[in-house]
Parts: C-alpha cells; structure tokens; sequence
C-alpha cells in the first residue's frame, strides 16, 4: 500500500513538473539564421500547436505556420514555432506573430559574420524531433554576446507562489485531519476495543 502512495504521488509530481516546464517561458541565447513560413498539417501532435487564428474556421486541418531557425551557443540548431496564443492556454496573450517574425528576419546573423548578432528568444513549450513538435517563440530581443546571463524573475515569482500555496494547502489538511479525521478514527477503532 506504501508503493501504491509513493506511486501515485511520484506520477502526481513529475506531471505537475512537466506541465510548468512545458508552460512557463524559458529563454534561450541563440543566433537566428533564417525564417520562413510553411504550411502545417495536423495529426497526433496537435494539441502541440496553438489553436487557430481568430477567423480561421476551427475545423482546419491545416495552416501556415512561421517559423524561427536558430543556433544556440553550444553550436546546436533550434527551431521554433511562431504562432498568435490569443487568448487560450498558456496565457501569454500573445497576438503579434507577424511583428515578431518582422523583427526575427531583422535580427538574422550568420556564423561567418566577423560581428554576429545573439539574441535571446523567449519560449515556451518543448522541442520534439520524433513527434514535430516545437516551443512556441514568444519575443526575441538583441543582446551584447553569447555569455549574457538571464534570471527569469517570472518563474521564480510562479514556482515561489505555486510552492506557499502547496504548503498552506498540506498545512490546513494535516490540521484538519489531526482535528476532525483522527478523533473520528479514534472512536470508531476504541470501540472495536
């Protein structure tokens, strides 16, 4: 029974890890190489991608979707995705897609630039090769250099409030079950007794 409660609160906690690693925005140092826009059709990995655009039928099977292919510092190539959020799940209300992909086609640096250009790219979502599934850029901004350092105070505030929530939660349950569950148990147990 002990295996059976590790079990389910192991599972419990590393779905809720995924869903704020998948949900939160993340920030990559990154050189842009190149954008493009390509026509997506959707299969098992559509609940992946944003909904579709406000007037889209929402019965679409596909669309044009941007795109932002980059290389990250370690000389790794990444791609990303540039669609609207609108006002859907994560909610990042994001519905400048096209000013954004304007503003990445500027930012474009190749390696053999003698003074390339690194940005960071503020993302959310993961990069799947097998599945086609790409994080979502959300913003993209010139830095300095490749050594920039970033601290998401975002994250920090969520997870910092995710976790007092946690806390006053477990709190109140354990003083509820000391005051009102176990005098039950107690009684019920004396008087098998």
């Amino acid at each position: 029974m002990v295996y059976v409660k590790w079990v389910f609160w192991g599972t419990f906690w590393v779905l809720v890890a995924a869903f704020f690693h998948y949900t939160l925005p993340q920030h990559d140092i990154a050189r842009i190489t190149d954008t493009y826009e390509k026509r997506v059709d959707f299969g098992e990995n559509s609940i992946f991608w944003s909904h579709a655009a406000a007037g889209d039928s929402p019965a679409t099977v596909n669309r044009d979707v941007f795109f932002i292919q980059a290389f990250r510092t370690d000389d790794r190539p990444m791609i990303y995705r540039n669609e609207d959020t609108g006002w859907g799940w994560p909610p990042y209300f994001k519905f400048d897609t096209s000013n954004l992909q304007a503003e990445a086609a500027d930012l474009i640096s190749k390696k053999s630039a003698t003074n390339a250009q690194w940005v960071v790219i503020k993302h959310y979502g993961w990069r799947n090769e097998f599945m086609s599934i790409f994080p979502n850029a959300i913003s993209v901004r010139a830095v300095d250099g490749p050594d920039v350092r970033i601290i998401p105070w975002l994250n920090i505030v969520i997870l910092t409030l995710f976790a007092a929530l946690c806390w006053g939660i477990r709190a109140r349950w354990k003083k509820f079950r000391r005051n009102r569950i176990d005098p039950l148990v107690d009684d019920y147990t004396d008087g098998w007794g």
